[in-house]
């Protein structure tokens, strides 16, 4: 009978929590000052991890700058938030540690800040032929044997691609963002809810079922975030190649206990992209699309919020 009674009391507390979910808000009911408190920025790579080079630069020096001018835009957007950096010196951290960053300082929001770089175009052109002089047999039976053989030249120019993405985790891997969620209950249950069904066995199917309600939450929520970045890119005149899913797993997106989104912010690989990325105009555009953004992101937050208090 006790067990019965834990099992109803725990589908109570779903129910409520599907009904949350459906409207995407927060176990804590947020008033509108509140519906997003934290935002962790990663700059990322950094010290021994150079990340990808272009010509004259490192991938990690470029999301080190661009990270502080987001950090800085973003405090003069929105002063009420508290903004967590990973680092904001040339340092290395593994992806786990800037995982526990975020998860350790209760964040409502992960950003990461990355370039992307692809190899370069190898090309080919025939110059014409060669003849080329062998021996086969041996003694009388010896013959002379020629044959023509091709001459190339070989170029790799830089690649052309260019542009913005935006990824979140992929859906494959809500089982690891799961796990994330596990590990940092406290970061999305209130003290009232934690307290109701902290002696439940957390590898229980009802709280399984709670971990993937909250990971679909934020799932959703990264992916609403990820679109209205690369909207606002595209409105920069950047070529955006649209939100993506991750489909190779990256740490800090998956092993945070929060929405979360990575943003390759252009082509290290690409000369006039490194340029770009290296300028002042460059790095504060980026900045200013991620902050407008983020200001989005929230008011759709606090939205929902409010419709729903009414």
């Amino acid at each position: 009978m006790k067990t019965i009674f834990r099992s109803y009391k725990l589908l109570c507390i779903l129910a409520l929590f599907v009904a949350a979910c459906s409207t995407i808000v927060a176990f804590k009911n947020p008033t509108p000052q509140t519906a997003l408190k934290t935002i962790v920025i990663d700059a990322g790579h950094g010290g021994k991890d150079h990340g990808a080079a272009g010509k004259y630069s490192y991938e990690k020096d470029l999301t080190l700058q661009m990270a502080l001018k987001l950090q800085a835009t973003l405090s003069a957007a929105m002063p009420d938030v508290n903004i967590v950096m990973t680092r904001t010196t040339d340092i290395y951290q593994s992806p786990p540690l800037k995982a526990n960053i975020a998860n350790q300082a209760k964040g409502d929001l992960f950003v990461c800040i990355h370039c992307n770089a692809a190899p370069d175009v190898r090309h080919k052109e025939l110059l014409g032929y060669r003849t080329v002089t062998s021996y086969v047999g041996k003694g009388k039976k010896r013959k002379k044997v020629t044959r023509k053989v091709p001459r190339y030249k070989y170029w790799s120019p830089p690649n052309p691609a260019e542009g913005t993405e935006t990824y979140i985790w992929a859906a494959h891997k809500n089982e690891a963002k799961e796990v994330a969620m596990r590990e940092n209950e406290s970061l999305y249950l209130d003290s009232t809810t934690a307290d109701q069904v902290a002696d439940f066995d957390p590898d229980s199917p009802e709280k399984m079922i709670l971990y993937s309600l909250k990971t679909k939450q934020y799932f959703t929520r990264s992916a609403n975030l990820a679109l209205t970045v690369e909207e606002e890119f595209k409105k920069v005149g950047r070529i955006s190649r649209e939100a993506r899913q991750r489909q190779v797993g990256i740490w800090v997106l998956q092993a945070t206990a929060m929405p979360s989104i990575l943003v390759e912010t252009g082509y290290i690989s690409n000369p006039k992209e490194e340029d770009y990325l290296n300028s002042k105009k460059g790095q504060q555009e980026v900045a200013d699309a991620i902050v407008r953004a983020l200001i989005r992101y929230r008011n759709s937050l606090e939205n929902r919020v409010t419709q729903t208090n009414q």
